[in-house]
Order: structure tokens, then sequence, then C-alpha cells
């Protein structure tokens, strides 16, 4: 991937991370899952969870960079597509706000624990800097997003590569992880908030259902995207691809 191509792309997500900051900056929404909304027990939960993800992913960012130096490009590149698009929001009938993830793409390269450190980061940068989600609700956020939708991602890829055309494989592994990222919000909800009549249960599945009429056509749309990128990475990064596995030589 030449200086040129890299700069192309880093301008394309800035332009739309200006959009969509804007908004999110007059006034913060209810992104991921928001600041204090979690009791402290179950938001040190997730945060165990999400630990030896980030351990592992740590030290197989640090080997990777040693080994292969020029996947720097890929991992800048990936990072800043989950932010991007995780940034972009849609108001749901909740008043809280629905997003694409962004996650696919970096499961797909690089697996899923280092997608898990990739996550973090990006979801520490949008509670600091554009008050989406919060410190509190880090764990819990990273472990829907930045953990269960790459694993989800990644299994598809990994099981359906050699099977299906590519681009369905790379489409079904980016709608995937982006459903799979709600479908486990709606469960840390659920546990956290259950319905005073029909309990865990009847909670999840009022979340999920409202959580369904903006996130299935935003998964639909990020899996395309996802698709379009991964082509765009086929014609100008062959080298890095066959390096990291995900083309063969």
């Amino acid at each position: 991937m030449t200086r040129r191509h890299v700069f192309q792309v880093s301008l394309t997500l800035l332009v739309l991370l200006g959009l969509s900051a804007q908004p999110a900056l007059a006034k913060p929404p209810q992104m991921h899952i928001m600041e204090g909304f979690l009791p402290p027990l179950w938001a040190a939960l997730w945060f165990a969870v999400a630990l030896p993800f980030w351990v592992i992913g740590i030290v197989q960012i640090q080997r990777l960079t040693r080994e292969k130096p020029e996947a720097r490009l890929l991992l800048g590149l990936a990072g800043a597509f989950a932010f991007v698009l995780s940034a972009l929001k849609l108001p749901s009938v909740t008043g809280s706000c629905s997003h694409p993830t962004g996650t696919g793409l970096g499961a797909i390269l690089f697996g899923p624990f280092i997608s898990s450190v990739l996550g973090g980061i990006v979801l520490l940068f949008q509670a600091l800097l554009l008050a989406h989600g919060g410190l509190t609700t880090l764990g819990a956020n990273a472990v829907s997003m930045g953990i269960v939708g790459p694993i989800a991602g990644w299994l598809v890829w990994r099981g359906l590569r050699s099977r299906l055309n590519e681009g369905v494989v790379v489409f079904l592994a980016a709608a995937l992880a982006n459903l799979l990222t709600y479908v486990v919000t709606s469960g840390q909800l659920a546990v956290a908030h259950p319905d005073p009549a029909g309990g865990v249960a009847a909670s999840f599945a009022k979340f999920g259902a409202i959580f369904a009429l903006t996130q299935i056509p935003l998964a639909i749309s990020e899996g395309l995207l996802t698709v379009l990128i991964f082509r765009a990475l086929r014609q100008n990064a062959p080298a890095e691809l066959r390096a990291l596995g995900v083309q063969e030589a």
C-alpha cells in the first residue's frame, strides 16, 4: 500500500468523522452503553471478561509489528475504519442511537484478539473525545463491539472463505459482526435491568426488538461497504494481505 493510497483513504475517513463529530459534540448522544447506565458489579464483570482478550491482543500486536512491520498501515486503517463507522449514528426509537461498528474488517485481517484491542482503543477515544459510551461501561461495550462481534466475523471468514464467493463471505462477516454486537448489548442491558414483570427474557426481547429496527439495515450497509474496502485493499495492498495470510500467494 503506497502512501498516496493511505492518504486517500485517511482523507475519506476524516471527512466522514467530521460529519459525525459536530452533532456529537453539540449534544452528546446515548451511544453504545452510556456512562453510569450499568450497576458497578456488572460494569466490573464485563471489564474482567474483556481484560484477557486485551492482554493476548497486545502480545499479538507486538509480535505482528515486529515480524511484519508492513502490517502497521493496515492496523491503522482497520482502527480508523472502526472509529469512523461506529461514530456515524442514527437515532433509534428509544432516543438512543444505533450505528455501524466497522469491526468486521479488522477481524478478517487480524483475527479476534487484535480486533479486541483496536475496538477497545476506539471505544476509549470515543468516550473521551465524543462523549459516546463511557469509561465505566468501557468493558461492556468492548465485549459486545470489540470482542463478540469480531469473533463472529472471524469465524464466518475462516469457515466460509474457501466455500463461497469472497465478496459474499466478507459481507456476511461484517454484517454478522454488526448484528451480534447488538444482540450482546441487548443481553447486557437485560441482565442489568430486567423487566419487572417478565424478567431478563422479556427485557432482552424488548431491547432486541428496538435495536433490530435500525440495526438490520445498518448491518447490510456495513457489509456492502466492507466489501468495497476489502476489494480496494486487494488491488492496492496485495503484499500486505499475503503477509497476513488473507490473500493467497
